[in-house]
């Protein structure tokens, strides 16, 4: 299937009655060996990449951020940066490397990323915003999307403008998480904020924050938005799409075997492996292991195994060991 008929699908399905789910970028995990993952069980519009700064793409970036793997669905870059010049620029990089959707990082709440005026300081830059916007456009003619923080409880009141801003300049559609870049994800997302972004906005609405699994999802898709963006409950869990898709259709979804679990395990951080280095890869399966145990509802405290690791005959002797 060919780009451009890609990106007009993925426009008419927001445009539908029918919510879509994505797949949330996120940060150390979101590379093509656990997106490979996700697309063996299918069911999500798309899936998104690890944050990317429009320097690093400008200064050719690692091959974890612009290899996308043969069996890929349809593919969103996401882009970060405060220069609508570079940010137009990488898009067209992004473009040229199967990139089927760009979406501008406007929600990192990281201080050094702030530093740089760009993820969440964009959204108290309207012109600038406007600007980027209009900026990548101009040179890109595939869905752009923009993904937003609310206000929250800080006073700082851009939630109006920033929409005003985005459905002006042409963006197809934006993400909201549903937090304010100060709060930490024990606050739960605002929901309410959420549905008042989607209200005043003529473009379709993503929301994003906090859904897990279906009763989650129902309360999501009861603002109005168009869809649902899962991150962190999708690692170790690469079917919840499938599940909850099943959910919407009143059926029961059956879950993989621990030992299909286990497998899938080794299958991310092989692919990791083959991406980047053995080293690199023992060193992430330490950190994503949590995720395969709690998804195979192992005791947390086995966990603790996966921190001497070093070498891929150790975590694969343990995998086989634990997940049985």
């Amino acid at each position: 299937m060919c780009s451009k008929l890609v990106s007009v699908n993925l426009l008419e399905l927001l445009r539908s009655k029918q919510p879509i789910l994505i797949q949330a970028p996120l940060a150390g995990v979101s590379a093509a060996p656990f997106r490979e993952l996700i697309w063996q069980f299918g069911g999500p519009a798309y899936c998104v990449t690890e944050m990317i700064s429009a320097k690093t793409l400008l200064a050719h970036a690692s091959k974890r951020f612009l290899y996308k793997a043969p069996n890929e669905g349809p593919l969103c870059f996401q882009l970060s940066g405060s220069d609508p010049d570079e940010l137009k620029q990488a898009a067209i990089i992004a473009r040229k490397a199967g990139a089927n959707l760009i979406d501008l990082n406007c929600g990192c709440p990281v201080t050094k990323i702030r530093k740089k005026g760009a993820g969440s300081k964009l959204l108290s830059e309207s012109q600038k915003l406007y600007d980027i916007i209009k900026a990548i456009k101009s040179e890109v003619n595939i869905p752009l999307s923009l993904k937003i923080r609310v206000d929250g409880i800080s006073g700082d009141a851009f939630n109006q403008d920033v929409v005003k801003i985005i459905n002006d300049a042409g963006a197809d559609f934006m993400i909201v998480h549903g937090r304010h870049w100060t709060e930490r994800y024990d606050v739960p997302a605002r929901l309410d904020e959420i549905a008042m972004i989607k209200a005043a906005s003529s473009i379709p609405v993503i929301g994003n924050g906090d859904v897990r699994d279906y009763d989650s999802l129902k309360k999501m898709l009861a603002t109005g938005v168009d869809g649902a963006m899962i991150g962190r409950a999708s690692v170790g869990r690469p079917w919840i799409f499938q599940e909850l898709l099943a959910a919407m259709r009143g059926e029961v979804y059956a879950l993989p075997s621990i030992a299909k679990m286990g497998a899938l395990f080794l299958k991310h951080i092989e692919g990791l492996r083959d991406l980047e280095n053995e080293k690199l890869a023992v060193l992430q399966a330490r950190s994503l292991s949590k995720y395969y145990l709690r998804a195979a509802g192992v005791a947390p405290e086995v966990h603790r195994q996966f921190i001497g690791i070093i070498a891929w005959a150790e975590l694969e002797k343990l995998v086989f060991h634990i997940f049985v």
